[in-house]
């Protein structure tokens, strides 16, 4: 299940992106235009900054701003840094896939379709595409 940080670094990174005029874009701004607490985004901002995904600068002056275009970014990669890997199930959550039973598992082909149906969809939309 995709939590509300990853809905809501989605709107933010769309609310960067549509409201995009060369500087940064104080978080208060964002907070009222989403209708998100500023506290909940304080949360979701930093992780963003850290992934990369936005800059951040304090002061006056200072918000947030896109590092790249829109359409240089993915759902898929914005979901990942904010909820983890988004594999259906555990066994899937690494590339080895240690499970024991991984030879003899008839389920494991249609988790594994489903697990890539799951990628590629979000790795195949921009952020433009949702602009």
């Amino acid at each position: 299940m995709i939590t509300t940080k990853g809905r809501y670094a989605i709107r933010v990174m769309i609310d960067l992106a549509e409201n995009d005029n060369g500087g940064y874009i104080p978080l208060k701004d964002i907070a009222v235009r989403q209708e998100i607490s500023k506290k909940y985004l304080e949360i979701i901002v930093k992780d963003m900054v850290t992934g990369g995904l936005i800059t951040g600068t304090s002061g006056r002056g200072g918000g947030y701003k896109l590092c790249r275009r829109p359409d240089k970014y993915t759902v898929g990669e914005i979901l990942e840094l904010m909820e983890g890997k988004m594999s259906p199930v555990a066994c899937l959550m690494d590339k080895k896939n240690s499970c024991p039973r991984k030879k003899k598992c008839h389920t494991l082909p249609m988790w594994e379709e489903y697990d890539n149906m799951i990628h590629d969809f979000f790795y195949g939309k921009t952020l433009s595409d949702l602009l």
